[in-house]
């Protein structure tokens, strides 16, 4: 990196970022990313260290791997955590302690897996999958449809985790709607085949999910800041489109936002790729103009090949963010979430900002293998 490629990327990436009592002191956040090192669903100390390790490396804001609100259908692992119980709660305030003890803000993700659960599976192994229609995401029956108790129980379980995250010393909370779990399921055509109230249109498909954020902003102070994680693609399906244009894409977005969403996280599996034709706005370019809120970005930064090949077993290269700062000096999105670029170093962010990119430790998949 050239002296004036390090100045561009301090310039743009050391501003704070503030919204409501949260201030992250860069533009740099950890993405959340399943790691299952909680055994019965605790994060321990090895969970605290390695999110303290990322904050020490210089990252503004941690968001926490997806964990489990309190529904005996919202997991399908005994190894991911769960954001419910007291040993699991204990667990979450080191955590959270660790990270502010690094100069970090933290956030945690709150997730429901929906009709992607697997059958007997843990951590409640008689717990049936449950979605919007009783379908999985390639369309085959699977699970049941919810009922308005199951609706209104996780809501509830949702609200409860984010009042658990404000009391428990946390910066915020993000609530898990993207990538084709429950509350994407809600939105998205594919899984959605209700004929009530929450189905239907585009606008009736975000009624779970906006009543949801709703829920959680009644539960917390004006102070705690929630983020929304969105995607268009799901697990399986990943050409889906929850908004095929920019008409389609304000008609979601807007009841989200009215309900009480201050952040959206737009996930992208390339975050360089344009959202829709005749313009290169990314999506979380497209969410922030049209919502009107800051967004975060998020997608293969620094390397030069997507999550999906990690899964494969493929390694990736460390590769120049020109494009990112781009795209972030013209305002485009406010926050960019770094992925698996911070699995391979810790210290990626400090690199970043110092111009210190040939020391960047390249991505193995071997190193989804330890917590470190």
């Amino acid at each position: 990196m050239t002296d004036e490629h390090a100045r561009r990327a301090a310039d743009a990436l050391s501003r704070p970022f503030s919204v409501r009592g949260l201030t992250s002191r860069n533009r740099i956040a950890m993405a959340p990313m399943t790691r299952q090192f909680s055994p019965d669903g605790v994060p321990g100390q090895d969970v605290a260290d390695y999110y303290a390790r990322r904050a020490a490396g210089g990252v503004g804001l941690i968001i926490t791997e997806g964990t489990y609100v309190d529904h005996a259908s919202a997991g399908t692992s005994d190894r991911i955590p769960r954001f419910h119980g007291e040993d699991a709660f204990a667990g979450w305030s080191a955590v959270a302690d660790s990270v502010h003890r690094q100069g970090g803000a933290i956030i945690p993700q709150l997730w429901h897996v929906g009709v992607t659960r697997t059958e007997g599976a843990p951590p409640v192994a008689d717990a049936e999958p449950v979605g919007p229609s009783g379908v999985s995401l390639s369309g085959e029956p699977k699970g049941r449809a919810m009922t308005q108790k199951d609706l209104d129980d996780v809501i509830a379980a949702f609200a409860d985790a984010a009042a658990a995250a404000e009391r428990l010393g946390f910066d915020g909370a993000e609530l898990h709607g993207a990538h084709g779990y429950l509350i994407d399921q809600f939105l998205w055509e594919g899984s959605n085949r209700r004929t009530d109230a929450y189905g239907g249109g585009i606008v009736a498909r975000t009624r779970f999910a906006a009543e949801i954020v709703a829920a959680c902003r009644a539960a917390v102070s004006d102070s705690f800041p929630l983020f929304f994680r969105m995607s268009q693609w799901k697990m399986d399906a990943y050409e889906a489109k929850l908004a095929r244009t920019p008409e389609e894409l304000d008609a979601l977005l807007t009841p989200l936002a009215e309900a009480g969403v201050d952040v959206f996280h737009a996930s992208t599996r390339r975050y360089w790729l344009p959202e829709f034709e005749d313009s290169d706005l990314n999506l979380a370019g497209w969410v922030k103009k049209i919502s009107g809120r800051p967004t975060v970005t998020v997608g293969s930064v620094g390397l030069d090949g997507d999550f999906f090949s990690a899964f494969q077993g493929n390694s990736s290269s460390v590769t120049g963010i020109d494009q990112l700062l781009d795209r972030i000096e013209r305002d485009e999105f406010d926050m960019v979430a770094v992925g698996r670029a911070l699995i391979a170093d810790p210290e990626w962010a400090a690199k970043t900002l110092r111009g210190r990119t040939r020391d960047i430790t390249p991505f193995g998949a071997e190193m989804l293998t330890t917590l470190r």
